[in-house]
C-alpha cells in the first residue's frame, strides 16, 4: 500500500490548528455595557449621589441646553464637515436619552448652544445661528437662520459659549487670539451680549482671557464667569479665576495681571495691580475651569442650593496634570462672596490617563444635573438619590 506525502504531513498540518482548538482563546474587548459600568465606578461622588450616563455616542460633546420639553441640545468643538450639534430627547423622562440626533452639520465649531422662545441659537467661531421651532423638527431639521456674523474667525480661544441673561439678551465671549498679548482689535478678550435679532451688540467686561463658562446668581442676579490663565509661566501660576462681575465694564486684568497678582514678564511694565478687578476666588492653576452653573435645583441637599460647580476640564501642558473633576464653589448667604473651594466629583483621571474631560454642566427640570465629557464623547446625569 503506497502512502503519499500529504497523507504522511497532514497530522502534522492538523496539530497546530488542534492546539489552537483546546489551547486560551484570545483576549477579547469588553463589552461596551462592561465598560460602561467600569468607568462609572471610577467616578468619587459625595455620600447619597449617584452617576449615570445621559447619552454616550456623542462625539466632542461641549455646551448643554435645555429646550421647554426636556429635550437637550448639544454643542460640539470639531470644525468642517464634524462641526455637528447633536439634540438628546428624553420623552419618557427616564434619565436616559432616547436617540442621539443630528440637527446641524458642517458648522465652523459650533460650542455654544442656547434655547430661547422655541429656537435653538448657536455659536461658531465667527458667527451665531438660529434654528426655529426646533423641538417639532428634530428629525427634519430647519436650515440655520444668520443672527450676527462680525464675530472674530480667529480659532485660538475661538469656542464660543453662550447664554441668554435675566435682561433678556444674548451673552458671547471673545478670547484672546494668543497666550498672552494686547490685542489689535478691542473686542478680543471680552465678554459682550445683544439682543436675540443680533441687535445691539455691546460689552460689558474687558480684560478677560478666555471664558468658556458664566452663570447668573439666581438671587443677585449678578454675572459670574471663570477664565483661564495663561501658560508658560509654571505648573502653579497662575491661578486660574472665578469671578463677579459687580458692574459692567469692569477690567478683569488681562493680558497685564493673571489671579489678580501675577504680572505678565513681558506687558506689566507700568501697570499695577491695583489697577484690576480681583478674582473671586483663585481656582486651581491651569486647569482648564470651563461651564459652570449654579445649582438652581431643589433635589441635592440644601448646602448644595445657589451653589457654584465647575467642571475643570484638565490640564494640557502640566507636568503633573491638574483638573479633570468638578468642584464646587461655595458663596456666603448674601451671593457675594465665596467661602469653600472643593472637590464634587472626580475620576475621569486616573494616575495620569484621562478617559474623560468634564466640559458643561446643566441642571435639568427635576433637579438633576448634566455633565457634557468632549473626550470620552457622552453626556452624564448626576442626581441625588438620598
Amino acid at each position: 500500500m503506497k502512502t503519499n506525502l500529504s497523507q504522511l504531513l497532514a497530522p502534522l498540518l492538523a496539530a497546530p490548528l488542534l492546539l489552537a482548538a483546546i489551547g486560551p482563546e484570545p483576549a477579547k474587548k469588553a463589552p461596551a455595557a462592561t465598560m460602561t459600568e467600569a468607568n462609572l465606578a471610577k467616578i468619587k461622588l459625595p455620600v447619597g449621589f449617584r452617576i449615570s450616563y445621559f447619552a454616550q455616542n456623542v462625539p466632542g460633546a461641549r455646551e448643554l441646553a435645555v429646550g421647554p420639553d426636556g429635550t437637550v441640545y448639544v454643542g460640539t468643538s470639531a470644525g468642517g464637515t464634524k462641526g455637528k450639534v447633536y439634540a438628546l430627547p428624553d420623552k419618557n423622562h427616564d434619565g436616559k436619552a432616547d436617540a442621539v440626533l443630528t440637527i446641524a452639520t458642517g458648522l465652523n465649531s459650533p460650542n455654544g448652544v442656547a434655547v430661547r422662545q422655541g429656537s435653538l441659537f448657536v455659536a461658531e467661531i465667527n458667527r451665531i445661528t438660529r434654528l426655529d421651532n426646533i423641538a417639532a423638527r428634530l428629525k427634519t431639521p430647519p436650515k440655520p437662520v444668520v443672527v450676527y456674523d462680525k464675530l472674530p474667525d480667529n480659532p485660538w480661544h475661538g469656542m464660543r459659549y453662550i447664554a441668554f441673561g435675566p435682561d433678556g439678551l444674548l451673552y458671547v465671549p471673545v478670547g484672546a487670539p494668543c497666550n498672552s498679548c494686547e490685542p489689535e482689535q478691542p473686542v478680543f478678550g471680552t465678554i459682550n451680549r445683544l439682543k436675540a435679532d443680533g441687535t445691539g451688540f455691546q460689552n460689558v467686561a474687558t480684560g478677560v482671557r478666555n471664558t468658556v463658562g458664566f452663570d447668573w446668581h439666581p438671587v443677585t442676579k449678578e454675572l459670574w464667569f471663570t477664565d483661564n490663565g495663561r501658560d508658560l509661566l509654571g505648573d502653579d501660576v497662575p491661578a486660574d479665576e472665578l469671578n463677579r462681575l459687580a458692574k459692567p465694564g469692569q477690567h478683569f486684568g488681562f493680558p497685564y495681571f493673571f489671579a489678580g497678582d501675577v504680572p505678565d514678564p513681558e506687558l506689566s511694565a507700568g501697570k499695577t495691580a491695583d489697577m484690576y478687578a480681583k478674582p473671586a476666588r483663585k481656582l486651581v492653576p491651569h486647569g482648564a475651569s470651563l461651564g459652570m452653573k449654579f445649582y438652581t435645583g431643589r433635589t441635592f441637599p440644601a448646602q448644595y442650593h445657589n451653589q457654584i460647580f465647575i467642571p475643570e476640564h484638565g490640564s494640557w501642558n502640566r507636568s503633573k496634570k491638574s483638573g479633570y473633576k468638578i468642584s464646587m464653589v461655595k458663596l456666603d448667604a448674601a451671593g457675594k462672596a465665596t467661602t469653600g473651594y472643593q472637590t464634587f466629583a472626580e475620576g475621569w483621571l486616573q494616575g495620569q490617563q484621562s478617559w474623560g474631560r468634564p466640559v458643561c454642566l446643566l441642571v435639568l427640570p427635576d433637579g438633576s444635573m448634566l455633565v457634557s465629557d468632549d473626550q470620552g464623547g457622552a453626556v452624564f446625569r448626576i442626581w441625588y438619590a438620598g
